[in-house]
Formats: C-alpha cells, sequence, structure tokens
C-alpha cells in the first residue's frame, strides 16, 4: 500500500510500508537456520579406518570405536576429534619417499657411529597405529615427530653398542629387534597410545666409497662360506642315514649269518651225538652204513652190489634194483637163492 504525503512546498512522495507478519517470518527463518545449524553437529560419521574422541566441554569423555552415524550432544556442548586409530601408518628414517617412488636420502638421520667408532648408514621402516585414542592426543604434540625422534634415538642407541662387522653382517635381525624393543619401551614410558607393528631395516652399510666397496666384498666372502657350509652339511645330512642304514643292514646280516651258523653247528653236533651213540652199539654195523652213505654221495649214479666172497659162487645183493623198483624187488628177493640173508656184504 502506498502512502502519500503533502510539505509545506506543496510536493508529495511516496513512502514504503513494510510488508505484514515479517517480523514473525524473520524469526521463524532464523529458528529454522539455528535448529539446521544444530542438528548438523549433534550427528557425525566415523568411517571404518577411524575412531573418535569424543570431548564434553574441551574435556575427553569418551572413544567411540565403531563405525557409522552417531549422535552427540550439540557444539559447544561436544565436540568430536576423528583419529585414523585402525589404520597401520609407515614413517621412513634415513630417506624419504614421495607419491612416485622417489627416494631422497636424508643423511642427518641414516648416518651414526658403531660400537667400534665407525660410521654406518642406516636406513628403517617403523610401522606403527594408534593404540590408546586418548593417551595419542594429549600426551604427545605432534605424534609424527615424536615417533621420527624416538625411532631415531632407539636406532642410535642400538648401534652405538654394536660392532660394525657384525651390523653389516649377520646382525641385521639381531639388531632390528632390539631396536623394535627399546622403540616399545620409549612408547611405554610416555604413555604415547602408539602401538609399533614392525621395524625393518632397508639398508645397513657404511658410507658410499672405497670403504663401502672394501666390506661389500667381506660380506660376499662370508655369504660365500655360509653357502658352502650349507652345501656340506646338506650332503651330511643325506649321506649320514644312508651310511647308518648301511651299517645296521650289515649287522642285522652278521647277526643272522651267526644264529645260522650256530644253528648249523648245534644241529652237526646233534647228528655227530646220535651216530655216534649208534656206534657204541654196534660199531661194525654203523661203519658199514658210514661206508656205503659216503660211496652214495660220492658216486650218485654208481650201482651198488653187495657179495659174499666166501665160496666159488658168487651171491649178491642188487641194490639199485631194490630202490628203482621196490614192488618187483620184493617179489625178486623171494626167488633169488642167496637173498634170504647169506649176502650182507
Amino acid at each position: 500500500m502506498d502512502v502519500y504525503q503533502g510539505g509545506k512546498t506543496g510536493n508529495t512522495h511516496r513512502v514504503p510500508q513494510l510488508p505484514k507478519n515479517l517480523w514473525r517470518n524473520a524469526v521463524i527463518g532464523a529458528a529454522v537456520l539455528i535448529a539446521v545449524w544444530i542438528g548438523s553437529t549433534v550427528f557425525y560419521t566415523v568411517q571404518e579406518q577411524e575412531q573418535a574422541a569424543i570431548l564434553t566441554f574441551g574435556k575427553y569423555t569418551a572413544t567411540q570405536e565403531s563405525s557409522g552415524l552417531h549422535f552427540k550432544l550439540p557444539y559447544p556442548v561436544q565436540r568430536v576429534v576423528k583419529v585414523p586409530a585402525n589404520l597401520t601408518q609407515k614413517i621412513q628414517i634415513g630417506y624419504r619417499e614421495d607419491d612416485r617412488g622417489q627416494v631422497t636420502p636424508v643423511e642427518e638421520e641414516a648416518l651414526m657411529i658403531t660400537g667400534d667408532e665407525n660410521i654406518v648408514s642406516a636406513d628403517a621402516v617403523v610401522e606403527w597405529k594408534i593404540s590408546n585414542v586418548r593417551d595419542y592426543l594429549y600426551n604427545i604434540e605432534d605424534p609424527e615427530l615424536f615417533m621420527r625422534n624416538s625411532a631415531s634415538a632407539a636406532i642410535r642407541s642400538v648401534m652405538g653398542s654394536t660392532k660394525l662387522d657384525f651390523a653389516i653382517t649377520e646382525g641385521k635381525t639381531v639388531i632390528q629387534t632390539e631396536v623394535k624393543t627399546k622403540l616399545e619401551e620409549i612408547q611405554t614410558r610416555y604413555q604415547t597410545g602408539i602401538q609399533i607393528i614392525d621395524l625393518k631395516f632397508q639398508d645397513i652399510e657404511p658410507p658410499e666409497g672405497q670403504v663401502q666397496q672394501a666390506f661389500k666384498e667381506v660380506t660376499n666372502a662370508r655369504e660365500e662360506k655360509n653357502t658352502k657350509i650349507n652345501q656340506a652339511q646338506k650332503y651330511v645330512n643325506d649321506r649320514l642315514p644312508k651310511a647308518r642304514g648301511e651299517a645296521q643292514a650289515l649287522i642285522e646280516n652278521a647277526e643272522a649269518e651267526k644264529k645260522s651258523r650256530i644253528l648249523n653247528a648245534e644241529g652237526d653236533v646233534a647228528k655227530f651225538n646220535a651216530v655216534y651213540n649208534e656206534y657204541v652199539k654196534n660199531p661194525a654195523v654203523t661203519a658199514d652204513r658210514l661206508i656205503l652213505e659216503t660211496l652214495e654221495r660220492v658216486l650218485p649214479n654208481a650201482k651198488l652190489i653187495v657179495t659174499d666172497g666166501s665160496g666159488d659162487t658168487v651171491n649178491y645183493l642188487p641194490l639199485d634194483s631194490f630202490l628203482r623198483n621196490p614192488a618187483g624187488a620184493k617179489a625178486g628177493a623171494s626167488g633169488q637163492p642167496g637173498a634170504e640173508g647169506g649176502a650182507t656184504r
């Protein structure tokens, strides 16, 4: 609606008038904006690799470990601080590697003095994750810097008590274990809320130059020595069981031969004793029997004829015919003149 007002000059001008319910609509709009803002601060989302610390009036009160959509009191009563607690993180000591895989050495971290006062260059990778969100947020100010400094301190402490020769040859695994143990002790002592997953050395070697080449030659010689020792041990492990088996087989064969000879000897003794007992009873008959059995063994194809040379008529007993034909021998024995008992030899 337009209102016209006059003045002393007689000119008139139009004065704008505010619409009805303007203030009410403004209040409603402001209330809606405040409600939307409060709603945006009430709900929050936690990702799979994250955990959230709940702060009430700036003081830590709880940790939300499960992922998804969650509710909290509106800001400024409560606020949320999210950290990648379920994500394994890495930090390089002695070098830096960018996203393109390009490596840049950091000599002030890599170079250190060994226990025998030599200089060595050591590059390592530390894998870690957050184990306690509260300690992680409140006990250390810069977690990455703290991890780098504590890892360097642990490495230098172990290297300072280790000889260079051992460090660059077979001592790498031992040094890794000791450094990891010291690094875990530091995290526990300062309650950083950080868990050390693993620590691995990339290189432990002297500085570049002639010294490094000389130590590489020493390392190669020791590796070749260990290779030959392993090959010799492999040969021993292959031959020794076979030799033991062959020795055991010879022993068992000898035992079997021993038992066989003992049994044969006992059998010969029993046989001799049996013959001797018969000989004692009738020496002549036993002697003739032994002679005949010996002749049978010596001359298996000979014909044996027993005769009686006491008279002019030769009476003989055809033993070979009896042995070949026992049935006919009975009939022939009844018709032979001297078969009834005269011929004995």
